[in-house]
């Protein structure tokens, strides 16, 4: 029994002791049937080994071979683990633990049925657009619902629901997603605070859009084009946003949320690791359990998570100093801030819309500040008038500086954003 409860499978020899050593068993008419009828009323649920007698050099000894899926076993009343060479009684904590292991099919949120749901809750335009990315046609709601195995006994999983319903706060008020900003260290002063409900993708989007706008936006420079620098590596927060909602217990009635401090970005998921993943494991990277399968199997489909185990080996690749943690019933992942460095980080100005004779003059002049107006026009093959024309709108623009005298002086290309 206790070798059950942690293979499923085993085989018990009588006559044959812990050393090996074979020492044979005294077998009559009644033995087996004692043993079948002793396994039969104490060991709960039911098992029907195969008990035989074998022979080793010329000993009989007793065979008994079994099987089950249906653990915890118990013999007694009481359940037992087989640790090393000894059964250990099974903890309550473990026994709840198997207990959930056996059911965490039939317990996974995304594949219950909404009971709630009827097909005209699911908007065609989202199944339309997710099944264009995911490679696929669309011939119904019910037909795209099947193929994607959103239905079960013609019933609306509430997997489909929160991907891909009109508005999943109906069925579900913690398909949301709260947003505050604080003006300090700690939780004592808002700024600013928005509530988002709606599908999971929407969410998402939110997620990314909110971090993106209450943090800072560095550059860096390329030859005369400007890079943006998030503050927080866009790709780290992305992917963070993503397991968060896609592995949230979405059994808590609480949402996920992000808070932005002045020194971190908080991202709080409701629901502690699952499948008995540990901190110290998932940064080690390569594993993965999945609380909720068929969201991330959507979520696959469509190219928002790229590889099983990946995520947060992704994040720590971009982000090394992020920090996960457990809080009461959350999981939190802590990306630290850099503040606004003047030399590496500032808020981005509104890009200015040049053409492409006016970027070449852009090129052209970085590259020989000192070249003339008409030496310009002739390089460019091109009158004068016409460069004195566009010179002035980038002057406007302020992408273009004049320094020092006509003859004397130079050009200062500016170094701003542009499109």
């Amino acid at each position: 029994m206790a070798i059950l409860n942690k293979h499923g499978k085993g085989e018990l020899y009588f006559g044959i002791g812990n050393d090996g050593i074979i020492l044979g068993q005294q077998v009559a008419d009644t033995t087996i049937r004692t043993i079948s009828q002793a396994i039969s009323s104490h060991i709960e649920p039911r098992v029907y080994p195969v008990i035989e007698v074998v022979e080793f050099d010329g000993r009989q000894c007793i065979c008994i071979k079994f099987s089950g899926q249906n653990a915890p076993y118990r013999a007694y009343g009481r359940a037992y683990m087989r640790v090393g060479d000894e059964d250990q009684q099974v903890s309550g904590g473990e026994l709840e633990r198997i207990i959930l292991a056996k059911n965490k099919d039939a317990l996974r949120w995304d594949k219950q049925n909404c009971q709630s749901a009827k097909l005209t809750d699911i908007s065609s335009n989202k199944l339309r657009k997710f099944l264009k990315l995911a490679g696929l046609g669309y011939v119904s709601v019910k037909n795209s619902l099947s193929k994607l195995s959103l239905l079960a006994n013609g019933r609306i999983l509430n997997a489909a629901v929160l991907l891909f319903a009109r508005k999943p706060q109906k069925f579900f008020p913690n398909a949301k997603l709260r947003c505050a900003v604080f003006a300090g260290t700690d939780s004592a002063v808002i700024i600013d605070r928005k509530e988002y409900e709606g599908d999971l993708f929407y969410l998402i989007g939110q997620a990314e859009g909110y971090i993106a706008r209450n943090t800072y936006l560095g550059m860096r420079l390329e030859g005369l084009y400007r890079v943006d620098v998030p503050e927080i590596p866009k790709e780290a927060t992305r992917e963070a946003i993503i397991n968060a909602f896609c592995h949230r217990d979405y059994h808590l009635y609480d949402s996920v949320s992000i808070a932005v401090f002045t020194d971190r970005v908080e991202l709080r998921s409701p629901g502690l690791l699952y499948g008995g993943l540990t901190i110290a494991r998932i940064r080690r990277g390569g594993v993965s359990e999945r609380r909720n399968e068929l969201i991330a199997e959507m979520l696959h489909r469509v190219h928002f998570i790229e590889k099983w185990g990946r995520g947060i080996r992704l994040i720590l690749s971009k982000a090394p100093d992020t920090l996960f943690e457990e809080v009461g019933r959350q999981f939190v992942t802590v990306f630290k801030r850099v503040g606004k460095d003047a030399k590496t980080v500032e808020r981005t100005t509104p890009p200015v819309n040049i053409t492409e004779l006016e970027l070449k003059i852009l090129n052209i002049l970085a590259g020989n500040p000192k070249l003339s107006r008409t030496a310009l026009a002739a390089n460019l093959g091109i009158r004068l008038d016409t460069i004195k024309e566009y010179i002035k709108k980038l002057k406007d623009k302020k992408l273009l500086k004049r320094k020092g005298t006509t003859s004397a002086g130079h050009w200062q290309v500016i170094k701003r954003k542009w499109k």
